[in-house]
């Protein structure tokens, strides 16, 4: 076991990136629904995010085939906004523009749930206040699932466009073929901390929040990531020593350090790519 993590309790999750055919579609659903701002554009590469944060790299490949049934990758993109107020905002855009594929009250959090047009899973949250999450003896944070009202969500709305200032990628959620070779890597390995166990699932975070990782079972996936949808996600780390102690640790094991853009990048055992970058 990991006794200093080698993902700090200050790592925050930061872009995540997909693998598209139709890039044109894709921009307009993001912008539309979502509310991202295209930062930069190119070819076949586009950079959305809010303010001025980018949160979402769509990487063009006409040719990619869709991610077949058994193979592992993204169940859902979390995309983390301020308030309540956004989150109605958000729900106004899904209703006018698209289709809401549900929506839950986690007891940390609440949450609308969509899917893109490429079959990547979406998630738009908000947290309740980190003093409010029930925890359990040990510290950890216990998460639930109940309905969410979703006429007082509405109610709440400014009838906002975009995503405001302020909206981040919170979590990752990712389909495993292994719980358990996922949670050797991801805790045992990169020190996240085990927040909750449910049913096939596992939720993980850099510190004490509610969780920045996700992991589950649920459609039993068999085979390595591929085709379409997720690319790569990052954690962002304080400093470019995080780096070095990674490139250390991970020096003597399997897990091969090779360098990305702006830091490093790993591969997890289902072939899924995690960049570390610093702030």
């Amino acid at each position: 076991m990991t006794t200093s993590p080698l993902i700090p309790d200050t790592a925050r999750i930061g872009r995540t990136a997909l693998v598209v055919t139709d890039l044109e579609a894709m921009i307009e659903f993001y912008r539309d629904v979502v509310g991202l701002a295209v930062q930069t554009r190119q070819e076949t590469t586009a950079i959305l995010g809010a303010g001025e944060t980018p949160l979402l790299v769509l990487e063009q490949d006409e040719d990619a085939p869709p991610r077949r049934r058994e193979q592992a990758g993204l169940f859902h993109n979390a995309f983390k906004v301020p308030s309540r107020t956004a989150l109605g905002a958000a729900l106004d855009r899904i209703r006018e523009h698209w289709q809401l594929d549900g929506a839950s009250d986690h007891y940390v959090s609440e949450a609308l749930y969509l899917t893109d047009p490429e079959d990547n899973g979406i998630e738009i949250y908000t947290d309740r206040p980190a003093e409010e999450w029930p925890r359990a003896d040990d510290g950890t944070v216990q998460i639930g699932t109940v309905g969410l009202d979703l006429a007082e969500v509405a109610a709440q709305s400014d009838g906002r466009t975009d995503a405001p200032p302020g909206t981040t990628v919170g979590h990752i959620h990712l389909e495993t073929s292994s719980l358990e070779a996922a949670r050797e890597f991801y805790v045992d390995t990169l020190g996240l901390t085990v927040q909750t166990e449910a049913r096939s699932a596992v939720f993980l975070a850099a510190g004490t929040y509610h969780h920045h990782l996700g992991v589950n079972t649920w459609n039993g996936r068999s085979q390595p990531a591929g085709g379409r949808g997720l690319a790569w996600f990052e954690f962002v780390v304080p400093d470019e020593s995080t780096l070095t102690t990674v490139r250390e640790a991970l020096a003597d094991t399997t897990v091969a350090v090779d360098d990305a853009a702006a830091g490093i990048e790993l591969t997890d055992p289902d072939g899924i790519t995690i960049r570390l970058r610093v702030a």
